[in-house]
């Protein structure tokens, strides 16, 4: 009896992820609210307040899926991301040629999250293994092997239908939906952002 209790125990704590905080549960439940296949994507450019500043809640990109996520537990990625370009500018990309920074678009980007979370966070290993990418995670993908279409999205705590994927919440069209895309396109970026 008591060894089948050692063994329930120890199955449970290899079950548990690798990385769990009050605020990174609180960050993949946020996540996970977001959950609406009725978000429009739209990319286009659109005056927002600053700081706190967001499109309207029915429309959006991938982006404003880690944007939003983020903010429920009180990181403003729109404020961070603009005052690291301000100080940093020439760390960032210059994909847009843009010649200074601007808060109602910069944080929007997927190549300037990346840049932030490189900067600020901590940059992990990217592998073939599910079990690598935890709840709260950051992945970006470039989902055009013959050029660049970044794209960028949430591992969550709920697993693919064989249980070796985490899903993830993103935005790639279809609304924001939770996944089982994360080997679905090539990974240019692994992070954790936040969470501690």
């Amino acid at each position: 009896m008591r060894l089948r209790i050692v063994l329930a125990v120890a199955f449970i704590v290899a079950a548990l992820p690798a990385f769990a905080t009050p605020k990174s549960d609180k960050f993949v439940a946020a996540a996970a609210g977001l959950q609406n296949p009725l978000v429009v994507y739209d990319p286009s450019y659109r005056r927002i307040a600053y700081p706190g500043g967001d499109v309207p809640a029915g429309v959006g990109i991938c982006a404003d899926v880690v944007v939003r996520a983020y903010r429920a537990i009180g990181i403003d990625l729109q404020k961070l991301v603009h005052e690291d370009m301000k100080r940093h500018f020439s760390a960032y990309p210059r994909t847009w040629h843009m010649t200074h920074t601007d808060a109602n678009i910069d944080h929007r980007r997927v190549l300037n999250l990346a840049t932030f979370f490189r900067r600020h966070g901590t940059t992990l290993k990217i592998t073939g293994d599910g079990k690598d990418y935890v709840p709260g995670d950051i992945v970006t993908w470039n989902l055009n092997p013959k050029g660049s279409v970044p794209h960028i999205g949430i591992v969550t705590s709920r697993k693919s239908f064989d249980g070796r994927r985490p899903l993830l919440m993103h935005n790639v069209g279809g609304g924001q939906v939770m996944e089982d895309v994360l080997f679905a396109y090539a990974i240019t970026g692994h992070f954790r952002y936040g969470l501690d």
